[in-house]
């Protein structure tokens, strides 16, 4: 049995595989479908979840390493239908073009306000360069996350 904290719940889950990637578990399993498969091999981004607060590529991580640590996924972002500050920003600009990648995207540049509450282009340049956008809605997530740090005074 594989027990996960997921989006602040505790969850069991029965016969899955020790070595079962935490994005299928998260998908196929807990049916929160937000996180996406991209590549298949932590290059694009597309599958990012937060482990204890630190984004990580869920479609390489064994569902059993995380075992009893905190994983949030994009649907435990808002609180209720309460967005955060980064949510609303990304709605505001218009970010999502097709929408494929835009939960890592997101848990992205969510950690990155958590560390950094007021980054500059060039810190969130850097801090997102894992994250690939097939649509090039880069200008636009850039201009959400700036407008996120002035609105949320950094909290995402």
């Amino acid at each position: 049995m594989l027990k996960l904290n997921v989006n602040g719940q505790d969850r069991e889950i029965d016969g899955v595989a020790d070595d079962t990637p935490l994005l299928w578990v998260l998908r196929d399993e807990l049916k929160l479908v937000g996180t996406k498969f991209g590549c298949g091999i932590a290059q694009c981004g597309a599958c990012t979840v937060h482990l204890n607060g630190q984004p990580i590529r869920s479609c390489q991580m064994p569902a059993s390493a995380v075992a009893g640590q905190k994983i949030t996924t994009v649907e435990g972002l808002a609180k209720g239908e309460q967005l955060t500050a980064l949510q609303q920003a990304w709605i505001e600009h218009d970010v999502a073009q097709c929408g494929y990648c835009q939960a890592g995207q997101l848990m992205s540049a969510t950690a990155l306000l958590a560390k950094n509450p007021n980054p500059t282009e060039a810190q969130i340049n850097e801090f997102m360069a894992g994250n690939i956008c097939r649509c090039g809605t880069y200008v636009r997530i850039k201009k959400a996350i700036k407008a996120a740090a002035a609105a949320g005074k950094g909290k995402a």
